[in-house]
């Protein structure tokens, strides 16, 4: 009975290992033992990533330059847009193009073919050496001029047609900067966000109407040409833009622009209070207040003025926002006559904004 027992017992445990040392199988060797396979195989997946990460990089990917989106940057990288913004500016053989923030040259090119040479300013060192790098030995190389500096502050040259695509932290400074330039040039073809391209062609009554809108239509013609989907820019930005064409009124309106601004300014920044409530704060007043002293200062012997001697602008602006023309009425529903018969009625009466 002991021995069967121990017999029994023998059969249920595993059998020893008997073989002599050298005929056993080895550890390294992969057959030896199914429970060493997962970290051979985790071995072998490190090893791969290794070399993957240590191959070079795609000459494709080590080309391209990294747009600085803290400069506003976003590359057109869609030629069939280039080309149709090029179209647009209707450029001649006999042009001055001025190229505002070129980056690295895919408008840049086009435009040099086109025109009989071109004047770029460019903030970013980089896209500067990329456009000159773009255009090296070429027909193109002798036509192109860089300015490497900042827009608002570099004084622009003379030039027929401005093209751009203008990063939005400067888009209002560089319009204005366009509506001053003498001597006149023949159009700008620009592209900007969307929202601030539609609030240069705003209406009175609409949301976009404001100070921009009503300054900008003044002194130019602007058209809408053509939306630009976000998916035509490397990066894409976070919106739409579009590309409008402005051009100068010529000749000018006769009317003083420091003075016009000042006025547009005051009243839009309340654009949907009423004229009165605008103008009669004691901050405006004792401005126009201290204008119509310098003012009858300067015209002591005009006679238009000794009948208004007593008279400040509290009193005037009274009268002039109680005429059955300005009763009651906003900014943001006033038309360019509109002001500019406003302006005319408070210069009449010896009240200047500026």
């Amino acid at each position: 009975l002991k021995h069967s027992f121990s017999h029994s017992i023998s059969t249920l445990l595993p059998p020893q290992n008997n073989m002599p040392k050298d005929k056993r199988p080895r550890r390294s060797d992969p057959s030896a033992a199914s429970s060493s396979a997962p970290y051979s195989l985790a071995a072998r997946a490190a090893s791969q990533r290794t070399s993957t990460n240590n191959a070079p990089k795609s000459a494709a990917s080590g080309n391209l330059v990294a747009p600085n989106t803290s400069l506003g940057q976003h590359f057109l990288k869609n030629p069939a847009v280039v080309t149709a913004i090029v179209a647009k500016a209707g450029i001649k053989p006999t042009d001055s193009v001025l190229e505002i923030g070129p980056g690295t040259g895919n408008m840049t090119v086009p435009l040099l073919q086109q025109s009989k040479h071109v004047i770029a300013i460019e903030f970013d060192t980089r896209m500067v050496r990329e456009v000159l790098k773009r255009v090296e030995g070429t027909a193109e190389e002798r036509k192109l001029k860089i300015i490497q500096g900042d827009a608002i502050k570099t004084r622009f040259p003379f030039f027929d047609v401005c093209v751009a695509n203008v990063p939005y932290q400067i888009s209002s400074a560089l319009v204005f900067k366009l509506l001053s330039h003498r001597p006149m040039f023949r159009c700008a073809v620009m592209m900007f966000q969307e929202e601030f391209a539609l609030r240069l062609t705003a209406r009175p009554g609409e949301a976009l109407y404001c100070r921009l809108s009503v300054n900008t239509q003044l002194l130019a013609k602007v058209d809408q040409l053509m939306k630009v989907g976000r998916n035509n820019f490397r990066p894409p930005p976070k919106v739409e833009s579009r590309v409008v064409r402005i051009e100068l009124r010529n000749p000018p309106p006769p009317v003083n622009f420091t003075e016009w601004d000042g006025m547009i300014r005051l009243l839009f920044n309340r654009k949907n209070k009423t004229l009165r409530a605008v103008l009669l704060t004691k901050s405006t007043i004792k401005l126009l207040d201290e204008n119509i002293r310098t003012q009858r200062a300067l015209n002591s012997n005009n006679k238009s003025m000794e009948d208004d001697e007593e008279k400040m602008s509290e009193q005037i602006i009274e009268e002039v926002v109680a005429m059955e023309q300005w009763k009651d009425k906003r900014a943001s529903k006033l038309d360019l006559d509109d002001f500019l018969a406003l302006l005319a009625e408070f210069n009449k009466r010896g009240v200047h904004f500026a």
